[in-house]
């Protein structure tokens, strides 16, 4: 395992509790459990089973919350992070392959 300064650089490093997750997105812990429910995001738990976040995954949760502000049910602006996620990573890898 990294050193702590390592593994708080990592994106997908699970640092944050739910309580201040749900603050930094500006939404209730209700909110990211019903996104960890309809199966966007995959919180870690911690050893005493406390949810805990990554950096990826509040960005994430940031992204359905202000599609649902918008007026987007909650199922949909979850399948639109997932097509948004994918062609993300498809245009990564788009642009790999067609560099010298």
């Amino acid at each position: 395992m990294g050193q702590p300064d390592d593994m708080f650089g990592d994106d997908d490093f699970p640092a944050y509790t739910m309580g201040r997750a749900a603050e930094i997105i500006g939404a209730s812990p209700d909110f990211l459990r019903r996104l960890d429910e309809a199966r966007l995001i995959d919180p870690r738990r911690s050893t005493g089973g406390h949810r805990r976040y990554s950096r990826h995954q509040l960005r994430l949760a940031a992204r359905a919350r202000e599609l649902c502000d918008q007026g987007t049910p909650l199922d949909a602006a979850c399948r639109i992070i997932v097509l948004e996620d994918q062609l993300e990573v498809a245009l990564r890898h788009n642009d790999q392959c067609s560099s010298p």
